[in-house]
């Protein structure tokens, strides 16, 4: 009965903290998805579908759709493959292995608006260093302002994007390579494999549970991927660059479209979910195979 109690005692905290920062906002939202609410007037209407229908007849959240489907393709592909390379690259290197393993993570630490910021300067198209440096290499045809252009915002968006997450997949990649027996890489030695056959037939197999801890992380990440985006371009120029979470935001506190805003923060909420769901699944295979 006393642990009971203590139990109790321990838990209300949190649980309250929790209702009161996560569920009870979520509730609300959901609630005013369903209405015409502007996020001011305290008079608003009960429209209950209208704002999904609008959903799915607006170009411009088509378009966010688009942009975000191409942002967690890159986002989940980019990251993912240089975290790969960066931990076989440096996996059991010593003293200077450690050190660049710390100069690769170092980005991760960093807030996507720190990251954003550097990234401002560093696509800058006057004294900014891609194009400078382009322009001593001889390419300076190929410099441009790159976050003011709608073909190239977008990408230069996830560029940043992919400095800042390679750190995080390189060490869950790294903690993978350390699950891999030694044994199994000089057996595919001796019987005469290359280095790449090996990469290939031994140790990406063995880095399935890695790769899957990788890609799960990535696609909710991207979905998340606000902050970068409103530092760096605010979704422009053109709405080139609107992923659902800028595009949520730009109709909420905006145009004050609250309650369309909620709207898409729902089916937000709903693919986000879907990516979860997908990434438990996905863990409770593993867990099958492993048993």
């Amino acid at each position: 009965m006393a642990r009971a109690r203590w139990t109790i005692l321990f838990l209300t905290p949190p649980l309250a903290i929790y209702l009161t920062i996560v569920l009870a906002p979520l509730l609300v939202s959901f609630y005013y998805s369903l209405t015409d609410w502007n996020g001011f007037n305290p008079n608003y209407n009960f429209v209950g579908l209208d704002n999904f229908l609008k959903i799915g007849r607006d170009p411009l959240f088509a378009n966010a759709i688009r942009n975000t489907v191409v942002w967690m393709i890159l986002a989940l592909l980019l990251p993912s493959l240089a975290g790969l390379t960066a931990a076989l690259a440096l996996n059991g290197r010593g003293t200077a292995g450690n050190f660049y393993k710390s100069l690769f993570y170092l980005p991760i630490c960093l807030s996507l608006v720190v990251v954003g910021q550097v990234w401002i300067w560093i696509y800058h198209p006057d004294w900014g260093l891609l194009n400078v440096v382009l322009a001593r290499v001889g390419l300076e045809s190929w410099t441009q302002a790159w976050l003011a252009t709608p073909e190239t915002a977008l990408l230069s968006v996830i560029v940043a994007w992919t400095w800042q997450q390679t750190g995080l997949a390189m060490v869950i990649f790294l903690a993978g390579l350390t699950a891999v027996p030694k044994e199994l890489t000089e057996a595919a030695e001796i019987d005469g494999a290359t280095y790449w056959q090996s990469l290939r037939s031994v140790v990406i197999p063995l880095l399935l549970p890695a790769t899957i801890v990788v890609m799960a992380l990535a696609i909710i990440n991207s979905l998340k991927s606000f902050d970068i985006v409103f530092v760096m371009t605010g979704g422009g120029p053109f709405h080139s660059s609107d992923t659902l979470a800028m595009f949520m935001y730009t109709e909420s506190f905006r145009k004050y479209y609250m309650g369309y805003g909620s709207a898409i923060a729902v089916v937000l909420f709903a693919i986000s979910l879907a990516a979860i769901a997908f990434y438990f699944r996905q863990v409770r295979t593993l867990d099958h195979l492993y048993d």
